[in-house]
């Protein structure tokens, strides 16, 4: 196998997707991408056990042989350098609070020698769009991410910035107070699910089912 290839691993509330990347082409390896449901209120070791399941079917179509290098684009609160999740008001993921996932997750992954970084979601996002997205070649670049929750990265020349006086702490816009919480609470999944229960009266799990609902709240 080529030493320049590598694993991306995009964790979402919902999902996980997984795919090997080759380096010197930034290219997505054939037949190497998978993604799989995940619920975020599952145990600790469920939730593990389901991230596994996609990256292990990339290590498989790629048929590493040496060390497995991973990295991870994950939302807040996370402790990104000691790979450290932090997950307590944001409505999900909260039984991996402080779990170490880089201690924990390789007892699920394939192979015996493992490499893994992490680094935010929205962050990741934020660096693909500016290096190679429509955002290429601006010095200045604001991404914001819209799922099961609210993301945000601020690019300056291909880096992110995380302590810098013209941008929020961190570069995180999710836990700024907005309304009668905060933003996370109106730029997610669930307010779209709180808001279409108290119109319809009905209990969803999604955004999808608003959209394939058949009446006038949809």
């Amino acid at each position: 196998m080529k030493k320049n290839i590598v694993i991306g691993a995009d964790i979402g509330g919902s999902h996980i997707t997984s795919a090997a990347v080759d380096l010197d082409n930034l290219q997505i390896v054939k037949d190497s991408l998978f993604s799989h449901k995940v619920d975020n209120k599952a145990s600790k070791d469920e939730i593990l056990k389901s991230w596994s399941v996609a990256i292990n079917k990339t290590i498989k179509s790629v048929d590493f042989l040496e060390l497995i290098k991973i990295g991870f684009a994950i939302p807040g609160p996370f402790r990104y350098k000691t790979g450290v999740a932090m997950f307590e008001t944001n409505d999900k993921y909260e039984n991996l609070f402080e779990v170490s996932i880089a201690e924990e997750l390789p007892r699920f992954i394939d192979g015996n020698d493992h490499e893994l970084r992490f680094l935010n979601d929205a962050t990741s996002f934020g660096v693909g769009v500016a290096k190679m997205g429509e955002a290429k070649g601006s010095k200045k670049v604001i991404a914001i991410t819209l799922g099961t929750g609210f993301g945000s990265t601020f690019i300056n020349n291909g880096i992110p910035q995380v302590n810098t006086p013209d941008i929020p702490k961190d570069g995180c816009l999710w836990d700024k107070p907005f309304i009668a919480g905060v933003a996370d609470d109106y730029f997610s999944t669930r307010w779209f699910i709180k808001t279409y229960k108290e119109l319809s009266g009905e209990e969803i799990n999604g955004v999808k089912e608003i959209s394939q609902a058949k009446n006038e709240y949809a």
